[in-house]
């Protein structure tokens, strides 16, 4: 399962996704997610569905790819159906014994799976099509007018994109410990949750110990380029709009328009 998470992880590419400039595809988004959370009929969420799987062809990331981002948030993606089915009021379409599905429950469970799946796997084609650099330069841009007021955007945008470029790291990690606490002989499979829940403390330690050792050789890299932090800082590419966003700019506008037209007309 742990294999399975793509969020944070880049893949090389030259789509009109990958070249689009960061800051637009960051907004676009944050729209986007929003927009997923505002459309409650099954028209929008059909042609949400359909835009979505349009960037994944457009951005040349393999479909399979993508939809694997899926797996680890399965579980709760079906405990959530799970309780929406059998615990929403309204009008009983299977009904034995104690056990009663409503047709409301069915349309909310149904809701939602849909909007989580959607949010995973916009998130997770943001990291798959913008490199770590640019995602930090595109977050310190659109923080920057914060600067004025005493936030520290460039160290705020490096943090957050260390954090993302790292979970995959860490992931990787966790999965080679949990490769070597299996060999001599340690269980993560069997049991009930807490058993299981358990198991994982002998993966923690190493893991926590990982992550401070790379942290702390970061550091000293970054150190040892005379890194200072924003001040006086210059980039070899600088951000610019292009023609390409222009056009994305004007699909997601469009898309917007035609949701919003069937949610509220």
């Amino acid at each position: 399962m742990i294999r399975d998470i793509t969020l944070g992880q880049y893949i090389p590419g030259e789509s009109a996704i990958h070249r689009a400039d960061p800051r637009v595809k960051i907004i676009l988004s944050l729209i986007y997610m929003i927009l997923i959370f505002i459309v409650d009929n099954y028209t929008g969420f059909f042609m949400l569905t359909i835009f979505t799987i349009m960037v994944i062809v457009i951005s040349r990331i393999p479909l399979k790819y993508t939809l694997k981002g899926l797996k680890p948030i399965a579980f709760i993606v079906i405990f959530t159906v799970i309780i929406n089915l059998f615990t929403t009021k309204g009008t009983p379409i299977i009904q034995y014994g104690f056990i009663k599905i409503t047709l409301e429950g069915m349309d909310i469970a149904v809701k939602l799976a849909l909007r989580l799946s959607l949010l995973v796997i916009t998130a997770s084609l943001l990291t798959l099509t913008t490199t770590p650099i640019l995602l930090t330069d595109a977050i310190e841009s659109l923080m920057r007018p914060l600067q004025g007021i005493g936030i520290p955007a460039h160290e705020i945008a490096m943090m957050m994109t260390i954090s993302l470029r790292f979970i995959p790291t860490l992931l990787e990690e966790t999965d080679k410990i949990m490769k070597a606490q299996a060999s001599r002989g340690a269980d993560f499979d069997t049991g009930n949750f807490v058993q299981r829940a358990k198991s994982f403390i002998p993966v923690l330690v190493p893991l926590f110990v990982s992550a401070f050792r790379r942290a702390d050789d970061m550091a000293i890299a970054m150190e040892a380029r005379c890194y200072r932090g924003s001040k006086g800082r210059t980039r070899m590419k600088q951000l610019k709009i292009s023609s390409i966003d222009y056009k994305i700019i004007t699909v997601m506008a469009i898309m917007v328009f035609v949701l919003l037209y069937l949610q509220y007309m």
